[in-house]
């Protein structure tokens, strides 16, 4: 009880910076928390902020079957400077099959419908693996990604896995211009897909690199056309189309 009204009290405070709110995250669930990531620039910025902070935080991705190549070389390069162990979950290998089975092995580009369950597949149900084992999860997601993101808070409540779970965004009011300056100050090492124009990337054949005044999320599922949010469905509810 005592831990839940902390956990209030902290919620309300969006005031802390990122390495305040990453001591808090480690002091308050220990070995319960995981930074997830699929390191991008700003997965990178955390586990850097992390190292330096000297807490010992669990590191974890989702390896979907279908990143590029320059990814898997960032993850060494990162376990390699970090001394980290990256745990690392994979999509269901039945589900997986029956999907392509079914619809092939690019579903995406037919329907809105079926980009969604591949994403459900190959990195939703993944996630709900990982939260067994997690109280919280640290994640990289910023305000001004995306519309559907620019509501969240540092530290929040997540109930969108069945159970309640503490979403910790420690970047949540930072922008791109900062994220890239911590990268280039602290000399990390980063996807060099970003230096080929790509700005968020996921999936190797759902992302592509930006076209100039393009949106930074413009590169994700480009072929669909409309309103529909530039998401996969880790970081937002079942009202269009995650399947809790």
């Amino acid at each position: 009880m005592q831990k839940e009204k902390r956990i209030d009290t902290i919620i309300k405070n969006d005031t802390l910076s990122p390495q305040e709110t990453l001591s808090w995250a480690y002091n308050t669930f220990g070995n319960r928390v995981s930074i997830v990531t699929s390191f991008q620039l700003e997965g990178l910025v955390i586990i850097d902020m992390a190292y330096t902070l000297k807490c010992p935080i669990r590191v974890v991705t989702i390896d979907t079957g279908r990143l590029n190549s320059e990814t898997h070389t960032l993850i060494d390069q990162i376990r390699e400077k970090y001394n980290l162990e990256i745990e690392t979950f994979f999509p269901n290998h039945d589900s997986l099959n029956n999907m392509v089975s079914k619809f092939g092995t690019n579903p995406f580009y037919k329907s809105v419908s079926l980009r969604l369950m591949c994403c459900q597949i190959r990195k939703v149900d993944p996630m709900k693996q990982i939260l067994l084992d997690n109280d919280a999860w640290i994640t990289g997601i910023r305000r001004s990604q995306t519309i559907t993101r620019n509501d969240i808070t540092k530290i929040q409540k997540d109930t969108s896995y069945n159970k309640d779970k503490i979403k910790i965004n420690p970047l949540a009011d930072w922008t791109y211009e900062q994220v890239w300056e911590y990268i280039k100050e602290k000399n990390i090492p980063y996807n060099e897909l970003y230096d080929k124009g790509y700005t968020s990337i996921g999936c190797a054949p759902c992302t592509r690199p930006i076209k100039p005044n393009e949106d930074i999320r413009s590169g994700r599922w480009w072929w669909e056309k409309g309103e529909m949010p530039k998401e996969c469905g880790l970081h937002v509810g079942p009202s269009w189309g995650r399947s809790n």
